[in-house]
């Protein structure tokens, strides 16, 4: 007796890296979108344990391609900080992001504010902000979420004395300021703000600068700036 045995062709479930979309659409959201990552990144490099991207597939559902989000910036507590092509909650001991901030504008306005919204809860994404740099719709251009009881609630807004807004992060232990329409980080600790490193590297050499020419007057003065 011959026995026959069908073969069943295994089909391979594919999740892209990239949709070929480009990254940004103005000036001011792709500074952002380098910006945040790059401090945030050189602010938990010390960590092993916490993952910071940007612009990247988080997949949610093992076995369906389509269940995917890609947050501009997000921050994932309790994972190996090592780089990824994509980001599968499966692989990773489920954990998803605590921490997600978009670079949002009018074109992404039905997303960030709807579906994505929607889809972080869904992954209990601890904060959500979000900062709109042209001011294209969103007002206050930046603004908190945190996620009480499945919940998103706005987090509150403190204004300092020289008009900066500020919002506490709970999450980074940092707080998200926005002086003159710009957004930074700034470390509550330190009371230092996080610059990129093209923004230190700009700042070192304006306050070099600013010596050399010190320096020179008090030379015409007939001072030693050397002995002050």
């Amino acid at each position: 007796m011959t026995v026959t045995v069908e073969y069943i062709p295994i089909t391979l479930i594919e999740y892209p890296d990239e949709d070929g979309k480009p990254m940004a659409e103005s000036d001011q959201t792709r500074e952002y979108l380098l910006y945040a990552p790059k401090v945030l990144g050189v602010y938990f490099q010390n960590r092993p344990d916490v993952y910071v991207s940007g612009n990247l597939f988080i997949y949610y559902e093992q076995g369906n391609p389509e269940s995917v989000v890609a947050p501009d910036v997000f921050v994932v507590f309790g994972v190996e900080n090592r780089q990824r092509r994509s980001y599968k909650t499966w692989e990773e001991n489920n954990q998803t992001p605590d921490f997600v901030l978009e670079i949002t504008s009018k074109s992404t306005r039905s997303k960030d504010q709807g579906a994505k919204k929607g889809i972080y809860a869904f992954l209990e994404v601890r904060e959500y902000y979000q900062y709109d740099p042209t001011g294209d719709y969103l007002t206050p251009v930046l603004q908190g979420l945190r996620l009480i009881d499945g919940n998103y609630v706005p987090v509150a807004t403190t204004t300092l004395p020289d008009g900066t807004v500020s919002l506490a992060s709970e999450v980074l232990g940092l707080e998200l300021r926005l002086k003159r329409s710009e957004m930074r980080f700034y470390d509550p600790v330190t009371n230092k703000t996080l610059f990129s490193f093209e923004e230190e590297a700009s700042a070192r050499k304006a306050a070099e600068e600013k010596a050399q020419r010190l320096a020179a007057k008090l030379r015409e003065l007939n001072i030693d700036p050397d002995i002050l």
